[in-house]
């Protein structure tokens, strides 16, 4: 059965959906935000600084970026990835040592477990390798959790850490850094970026190298469509991507040529472009 989603791609001859909501390097835009993001990410690990840390809000593209770096590391670089780690003391650690395919048995206690980790960073480093945990989600880590993982950067030589960290999160993981209880965390911090939306030009032009990507024009919005997109999605790349895609379904079950004002303003009224904010409004009804 063929899927809307497949319809509009032959009716506007692209080659592949512009506006998927999976994070896909080879979709990467690089506005001033997710550059100067990407800087402070490579920053952070070419100066081998203990900690990194990006946020964002929801959707903002901060997983994209993560991809794109990880893609571009050099291969004299280990990497551990951890995806929504949860837990309490010692859990972190066992989710460390399965980020580099090191087994650790349940009877395995913490002294165990972080003498593990310290040989797997001394071979490493003997090995002329730098080793990196990336952590995912990382809002969901506890401030007991964030003590903990910087504990960790404490195991060193004399002269070069053995152990980086690149913290990924919503704006959340910002407000616990900077509470009290963790300064030494944040003193451990060396580089750090906040992502905000897109404005309103860079969002036009967003989409605008989305499609030329995809095999289109680029053109395919009207300068009306994406100002309604705008305001309805704050700019934020998802949920950008979200309602022009279904713009794009739209266009093509109209068999229009290209997308409207009223090709999105429909796309809203018609309830299937979903945000919280819109549930939100639904509940109070």
């Amino acid at each position: 059965m063929v899927g809307a989603s497949d319809i509009y791609t032959e009716y506007f001859g692209l080659r592949e959906r512009p506006f998927t909501l999976l994070p896909d390097p080879d979709f990467v835009f690089w506005s001033r935000g997710h550059r100067a993001a990407y800087t402070i990410l490579e920053y952070g690990i070419v100066m081998r600084a203990p900690i990194t840390v990006l946020t964002g809000e929801v959707g903002a593209g901060k997983t994209t970026l993560l991809q794109h770096l990880l893609n571009s590391i050099q291969d004299d670089t280990t990497i551990g990835l951890i995806s929504n780690a949860q837990g309490d003391r010692g859990d972190l650690l066992r989710w460390v040592l399965n980020s580099f395919g090191i087994e650790t048995g349940r009877d395995l206690d913490y002294v165990g477990m972080f003498q593990l980790l310290q040989d797997f960073l001394l071979g490493e480093y003997a090995d002329g390798r730098r080793v990196i945990i990336v952590i995912d989600e990382a809002q969901n880590l506890t401030a007991e959790v964030l003590e903990e993982l910087r504990m960790l950067t404490n195991i060193n030589t004399n002269k070069d850490e053995l152990l980086q960290l690149v913290l990924v999160g919503q704006p959340e993981l910002r407000a616990k850094i900077v509470r009290p209880e963790l300064s030494q965390f944040a003193q451990r911090v060396v580089a750090s970026y906040h992502l905000l939306p897109m404005s309103e030009d860079t969002v036009s032009q967003y989409i605008k190298h989305r499609l030329k990507h995809a095999g289109g024009k680029g053109d395919e919005f009207t300068k009306e469509a994406v100002e309604l997109v705008y305001q309805h999605t704050g700019g934020v790349p998802r949920l950008v991507n979200k309602l022009c895609d279904f713009a794009m379904v739209y266009a093509a079950m109209g068999e229009e040529r290209s997308i409207t004002e009223t090709t999105v303003q429909q796309v809203i009224s018609d309830g299937v472009f979903v945000t919280a904010i819109t549930l939100t409004e639904r509940a109070a009804e």
